[in-house]
Parts: C-alpha cells; structure tokens; sequence
C-alpha cells in the first residue's frame, strides 16, 4: 500500500514537473502576448498593391523572450518567421528582455524583483540563466544566432552595414529572407561591468535601452522609483556604445534620462517603441521637445500599436502618431516600434501589418512617405549607427 502510495505520489510530481515546463509557459504567453478579435478593415487592392513593394522594418520586438521556435509558425503570440515572410516585413529588430518587476505598471516600480527568473526555470532555460540577467541576454543573442543558422537562410543576421546591402539585394533578388538584429531592453544587463559590454556586442547586440521598469545602475527609467537621470557609468556606456556601432535607445528612459541623453549624444539616438504625449497622454510616450531633441540627432522615433503607445489598438491611431512626428519634425524621423510579444495587446499580428500602410493611405500620407516610414527610415539609420566609429572597432 505505501508503495502505491509513493509511485502515485512520484508519477504526480512527475506529472507537475511536464505541465510547468511543456504546457504553463504557452498558456502564460497565450494570456500576455494577445491579438484580439476586434474588427479590423477590409485590405483594399491599392494598399496591398504598395505594401509589397515596400521594405518594412519594426524597431522592437519581444519574441526571444518565448518558449518557442523563432522558425515555426504559432497559434501564439505576434511575431515569428513564417508571419513575418507573410507581412513582407524585411526586417525585425528582435530585443532581449532580462528582467521585469512583480506588478508591472507604467508609474513607479522597484528593481528588487523579477519576473523572468521563474519564467527562466519554468522554460528550462539553461541554468546559466536562471539567476544571472548578463547570460539571460548572452543566451537570448546566441538563441538568434542558431534560428538564422537554422533557417536555411530565410533569416539574416545584421550585424554591420554592408549586411543590410546583402539583405536589401538578396529581396531585389526574388529571395525570401528578412533580417534580424540584435538588441536589448536594459542594461541592467551589464550587472554593473563594462566589459560585459563587450560581450554583449560579441553575441549581436547593435541597440539598447539604458533601462525598462526600473532604475538602475545606468540611468533612471520612467517608470522607477526616481526617475533620476544618467549615473557616471551611464554616460560612459553611451560614449562606449557610440564609439563601437551600438545606437542608443531612450525608450522607457526618464524624462530627466532622455534629456541628459539627447543633450549628450554624438551619433543618431532612437526611441524604439512607444507613442506620442500629443496623441495619447501616457507618461513613457514622448513630449514633443523630446521628438525635436530626437530629430536634432538625425534620430527616429518608431510607434507602437498597442494602448498605452497610442491609447488604442486601432491602425488609425497608430497612422495618427505617426502623421504627427512627421508634422512637427519631419517624415524622415518617425518608423513603425510595435512592441510585438512585449506582453501588449494588440489589433493585428505582423502577418496583418498591412492594416498600417493602408491606415497612412487613409490619410494621405504619399507613397514615398510611405516608404520611409514603413521601413525607409529605419533602414537608413540603422546603416549608418552601427558602423563602429573610425579607430574603435572590435
């Protein structure tokens, strides 16, 4: 009898152990990456026409974060090969995410906990990961590294200039390959070493974010408990990151952050996802002296598509943000920021991101407007920053 007893209670445990790591992560995503069933509108002919013509490129994505193959097609989540290839999207800028606060909100939040150590676990992450955000971000580089090596060449690494004139052929071509470059969302991935910096760099990284919901040892972060600006080895990491090809992105920095940022930089500075406070008055969305700040650097600024970017999911918000950078400072500094898989609602996944070529044609945008938005702009700067300055390549 005892015997049963211990098989039945091994065999439970047995049992609990393959559902946390087989089935709770995809049922956790499920509930945080979320495409509702809102109506969208009917794709007209003239709007599918111009939209594969275009070279699209989204400046942030979260889908690295995920227990799933970059390559395969999911019923979850916003963001993977086979829907990329389907938007036409040419190039996807896929970000590491290494840490999240419990209770996650857009006002003030404590770096003293974490998220993704039991999401860590939960995905059987190596153990390297499990209690270090350094070789969390080091593993989610590597992770696209063997997706692109595995895709048979339908990803492309971007990692210097002369890449994104390979990609850019290879589609002039009739190939189909989107590119994919690697960024982070915090260097709170750093744990405070510079030369971690480096490593980073070494496994892909050519964009970051000071901070996410936190303050941290870099900067403060618009949604920490401070909010302060640079620290000393914040300033020293952005000459670091300008010298080596690295762009800096103000996204989820500090008002005071941004300012001591923009005021600072050298090189074209960029805000990858977020929206505008003209449009919708969230605190993380840019004043319009912080787009101008942008802009005075040869800058972009990509918009997001979920509510607290736009106070909406709807694809005409999106083209409202976007219509009003290009009004104040010029079409050349705005670009599409979805912030796909970054635990967002949205209307649409990537497959559907027609919606916002026709959403621009809706409100007269031209189609050479159309262009650098929808992935012109991007293109174009990520070209020119992550060309390592003269004399400090690695």
């Amino acid at each position: 009898m005892i015997r049963k007893i211990l098989v039945g209670l091994v065999l439970l445990i047995v049992a609990g152990l393959v559902f946390t790591v087989t089935v709770l992560p995809g049922l956790f995503e499920k509930q945080t990456n979320v495409v509702t069933d809102e109506p969208l509108p009917p794709i007209r002919a003239d709007a599918t026409a111009l939209h594969q013509t275009l070279q699209i490129a989204d400046l942030h994505g979260d889908t690295l974060l995920w227990k799933r193959d970059l390559r395969d097609g999911a019923s979850r989540g916003q963001i993977d090969l086979p829907r990329l290839e389907a938007g036409n999207v040419a190039l996807q800028v896929f970000s590491s995410v290494s840490k999240t606060p419990k209770g996650q909100n857009y006002d003030s939040n404590s770096a003293d906990t974490d998220n993704i150590t039991l999401l860590a676990m939960a995905q059987l992450q190596p153990v390297r990961t499990w209690f270090s955000v350094h070789e969390r971000s080091m593993w989610h580089g590597q992770r696209l590294e063997a997706a692109a090596r595995d895709s048979n060449g339908r990803l492309m690494l971007i990692r210097k200039p002369a890449d994104i004139d390979k990609l850019l052929a290879a589609r002039a071509a009739g190939k189909q390959v989107t590119g994919a470059l690697y960024s982070v969302e915090g260097l709170q991935n750093l744990e405070g070493k510079a030369e971690n910096l480096d490593r980073l760099y070494g496994v892909g990284m050519r964009m970051a974010g000071l901070v996410h919901f936190f303050d941290n040892e870099l900067a403060g972060s618009m949604h920490g408990e401070r909010k302060g600006g640079l620290t000393p080895f914040g300033r020293r990491m952005i000459r670091a990151m300008e010298a080596r090809g690295i762009i800096v992105d103000i996204a989820h920095s500090s008002h005071k952050s941004v300012a001591e940022i923009l005021a600072m930089a050298r090189r074209p500075v960029v805000s990858s996802h977020g929206g505008v406070q003209a449009v919708c008055g969230v605190n993380r969305n840019l004043s319009d002296t912080e787009i101008r700040a942008v802009a005075a650097t040869g800058g972009i600024i990509g918009i997001g598509y979920w509510d607290g970017a736009i106070c909406s999911t709807d694809p005409k918000m999106i083209a409202k943000s976007i219509a009003h950078v290009r009004d104040l400072v010029g079409i050349r500094h705005v670009a599409l920021g979805s912030d796909f898989d970054g635990a967002v609602t949205t209307r649409f996944d990537t497959s559907q991101v027609v919606q916002v070529t026709q959403a621009l044609l809706d409100i007269g945008f031209t189609e050479a407007e159309i262009r650098a938005v929808m992935g012109g702009n991007t293109l174009r700067l990520l070209k020119q920053g992550i060309e390592p300055l003269p004399g400090k390549g690695l």
